[in-house]
């Protein structure tokens, strides 16, 4: 009997041991916001919809595909700046599928 009581006592005691653990762990993973989402002027605008972002995304890529010009400016704007060799050939070979 003794035996018993001692085997109740350690599975409460491993009990009360893993709610501790949850809980803590809990509390770690809450995250607070004491302030609303910071917004440069030019990343929204009150007349932009989803639909007229989709038009714009439209129009550049047709802009990458017919003007040669502009999607080398673009590869160098978007790719100049990468000093890993695989990663900017990477980047570059991204843009070849708007090639005419």
């Amino acid at each position: 009997m003794a035996i018993n009581t001692a085997m109740a006592f350690v599975i409460v005691a491993i009990c009360l041991a893993g709610v501790a653990t949850a809980q803590t762990q809990a509390q770690r993973r809450t995250v607070t916001v004491k302030h609303a989402p910071i917004v440069s002027p030019g990343d929204v605008s009150e007349s932009w919809s989803p639909q007229q972002n989709i038009i714009a995304s439209k129009q550049y890529e047709q802009l990458l595909r017919r003007n040669p010009a502009f999607r080398k400016a673009r590869m160098q704007k978007e790719c100049g700046g990468i000093t890993d060799a695989e990663l900017r050939q990477s980047c570059l070979a991204s843009f070849d599928r708007y090639k005419s």
